[in-house]
């Protein structure tokens, strides 16, 4: 029987109508289809999607049971691996990870991993998510820093092998970058929700409001706890660092993210939380927080939003999909641009940016060509809003506040092979420990620290 070469169309929101709304973009997959789907992929005995999984997925086993149509089996296959498979579902970069390596790549497009997860996980948040059974207590305790995908996946792992977890989450809400950074058109805020409250169904406390550094100390949760694990990301933004950066309507992208989606700024003034992009909105940056910075603009009320970007579309780092999606929806791409100043007026409010165009020339450490500025052709754009969208770097309170900790050259935790930091019984994963990544890594990183906990906290006294 032969192979169906491309994927099974996802089917989406038009373009016109969803720049009007923040609800999400694609609709996932009916049974049916996901099943036609499911039956595409041909088993390869050397699984090399599985082994492209950072969080060790069980892929071809959760989609032999799809086709054969066990749905309840194949959703508990998938959650044997992860805790959050509608997230991973939805923004995992599966096209540079599982799919990726997907043996049908030689005929055509691979097999959908992603929407079929995202199926499962949706098919069973709608029927009623399972009760996982509870592991037999060890009487071993765990506090986790941070409440994001790291810190949820490491809690989740450990409280399955019957330890005690805690998580210090430092704002009012669980999820992290899965709450404050992806917008409600890409991650409804609710899947969020639903995710957590299977983690916390497994005896995962979360104490939200506690400021590890400031509210308690690390070395006073060492004091109480077994292990500490800290997953406290990458939330210190970067800065372009030219003139006219402190004029006002120049944002960071995690301020107006943050504003837009965790404080609801869209949905002014339900929620008071006022966040004007006025007609013109430029975004500058390529990876996927730009991306996200430019479509909320669309839906913010701009007009017009840019993408300003000093190299070419083949250097982005954003994934394939959002740059499509992007696309679709009228953003104005600017590429081989780079920003010189922020031109305001006599108010101190932005009503310009000076750019001046680019070429590229060899690669740099990134393997990306380097950009080199083109003499004498400086121009300038009017625009009402600037979104800072160059990534980000990892959070500094916590390394700050124990000077024990060691942290390298860009602010991350230095963590041994079993991400250990420099302080026993410390370890940490995700973002604070590599910088900013990906949601997957940061799980996958988190899955690998809970593994090394458990061995650590099993050789020693409990407190």
């Amino acid at each position: 029987m032969a192979v169906k070469k491309e994927k099974h169309p996802m089917p989406e929101q038009d373009p016109k109508e969803r720049i009007k709304n923040f609800n999400e973009v694609p609709y996932g997959y009916s049974k049916e289809t996901a099943i036609e789907e499911a039956k595409r992929c041909i088993q390869c005995k050397n699984r090399p999607c599985t082994k492209a999984c950072p969080v060790e997925v069980d892929i071809p086993d959760f989609i032999k049971e799809l086709a054969a149509g066990n749905i309840d089996k194949a959703v508990e296959v998938l959650k044997s691996k992860t805790a959050l498979p509608a997230v991973c579902g939805r923004v995992c970069p599966y096209e540079n990870q599982c799919e990726g390596k997907c043996t049908l790549l030689k005929l055509g497009e691979p097999v959908g991993i992603g929407r079929l997860e995202r199926f499962l996980a949706d098919y069973e948040r709608k029927k009623g998510v399972k009760k996982p059974k509870k592991a037999k207590p060890t009487g071993k305790k765990v506090a986790v820093v941070g409440a994001g995908p790291a810190g949820l996946t490491c809690a989740g792992d450990l409280a399955k092998m019957g330890h005690g977890i805690v998580v210090y989450e430092a704002l009012h809400a669980p999820g992290g970058v899965l709450m404050y950074g992806i917008p409600e058109f890409r991650l409804p805020k609710e899947i969020v929700h639903a995710e957590v409250d299977f983690i916390k169904s497994l005896g995962v406390e979360i104490r939200y409001d506690m400021v590890v550094g400031k509210t308690i100390t690390v070395q006073e949760l060492l004091d109480e706890y077994d292990s500490v694990f800290i997953g406290t990301g990458a939330g210190l933004p970067n800065w372009l660092n030219i003139p006219g950066e402190s004029l006002d309507g120049v944002y960071s992208a995690n301020e107006f993210l943050t504003r837009v989606n965790m404080m609801k700024a869209y949905d002014f003034p339900h929620h008071c939380t006022p966040c004007t992009v006025g007609n013109v909105a430029a975004t500058f940056g390529a990876g996927n927080v730009a991306m996200d910075c430019a479509r909320t603009a669309l839906r913010m009320g701009a007009k017009k939003s840019y993408i300003i970007y000093r190299r070419t579309e083949k250097e982005m780092p954003a994934r394939n999909e959002e740059i499509h999606h992007a696309k679709e929806e009228g953003i104005i791409f600017k590429l081989l641009t780079s920003p010189v100043e922020f031109i305001g007026d006599d108010k101190g409010k932005i009503k310009a940016v000076k750019c001046i165009e680019m070429k590229l020339g060899e690669p740099d450490d990134s393997g990306r060509r380097r950009p080199i500025p083109i003499p004498d052709s400086k121009f300038s754009i009017e625009i009402d809003t600037a979104l800072v969208a160059i990534g980000q770097s990892p959070n500094p309170l916590v390394p700050q506040s124990m000077k024990e900790l060691v942290t390298e050259k860009w602010g991350n935790l230095k963590v041994d092979e079993n991400s250990q930091t420099t302080v026993p019984g410390v370890f940490a994963g995700g973002d604070i420990a590599t910088g900013a990544a990906t949601v997957i890594l940061a799980m996958g990183a988190g899955k690998r620290s809970a593994r090394s906990i458990n061995k650590f906290i099993m050789s020693k006294k409990s407190k």
